[in-house]
């Protein structure tokens, strides 16, 4: 497990760059306990914490996904699968680029209320609103699959067309549908795309979007090797409640969970 306290790439407002700590309070709480869904006890299994890392602002974006995919690489090097806490959504990228040299076939789970797949947006070709333009064009996975996206405009339906993204949205959403990749898979999950008043705390609220269960069970029934994850997008800014964070402490257990059962 590894926090990037990364948000310099975000267009709407900022704060996602303190979520990992938060995260990791609620996940060992003692308001719960660290037992998964899927009968696996977190603390004493080989989940190591690599703690934080910090980009330093001053070497610039370019600087900062190049931190980025270094720290992951030295994960993936040790033969560990990384769990990433962000952040924004354009600290996905670099996390590819640096999981893609240790797969030669990839697959991407991307469950999120936004496509991610503009070529450009405000400028910025490595935008939040990003990463999966770049992901794909780079050929950095030979399969993305999106779900619960809602907030798709002309230009992304092209692109997504153009990288021949398989994307189930929210409306056309059936619960009973297994998702099933052959290659290895990564899991790339945006807070955004639970409905909102389940969990406030994001940084662009969509309405409409799955409820913690269904997420769970899509991750629960997932079928393929799991190589590494990333859950973005949490603003605790948005909610000093703490509800989003418990939340996403939920689902990171059972995504690590899951991660962990196909070594028992």
């Amino acid at each position: 497990m590894l926090g990037v306290r990364y948000d310099g790439s975000s267009s709407y407002f900022r704060g996602t760059a303190d979520a990992p700590p938060r995260i990791r309070e609620a996940l060992w709480s003692d308001v719960g306990n660290p037992w998964s869904e899927l009968g696996i006890d977190l603390s004493a299994a080989a989940l190591d914490d690599e703690g934080d890392i910090m980009p330093d602002a001053a070497a610039g974006a370019q600087g900062a996904r190049e931190a980025i995919e270094a720290a992951v690489r030295r994960i993936v090097d040790s033969n560990r699968r990384p769990l990433v806490l962000g952040g924004d959504h354009s600290i996905t990228y670099p996390v590819l680029r640096a999981i893609r040299s240790r797969h030669p076939k990839l697959g991407i789970l991307h469950l999120d209320a936004h496509g991610d797949l503009y070529d450009v947006f405000q400028g910025d070709r490595f935008s939040h609103a990003c990463p999966f333009a770049r992901i794909m064009e780079e050929g950095l996975a030979d399969r993305l699959v999106q779900v619960g996206v809602r907030t798709l405009n002309r230009h992304q339906r092209d692109q997504a067309s153009r990288f021949g993204v398989e994307m189930i949205e929210m409306k056309d959403w059936n619960g009973s549908r297994v998702l099933e990749f052959e290659q290895p898979v990564y899991v790339s999950f945006d807070l955004d795309v639970i409905e909102p008043g389940l969990a406030p705390g994001v940084s662009h609220r969509e309405p409409g979007g799955l409820t913690v269960r269904q997420a769970i069970d899509i991750t629960h029934s997932l079928r393929g090797s799991l190589v590494g994850g990333d859950f973005v997008k949490i603003n605790t800014v948005a909610d000093p409640t703490g509800l989003t964070a418990s939340v996403s402490a939920k689902l990171v257990k059972e995504l690590a969970a899951r991660m962990l059962v196909e070594n028992t």
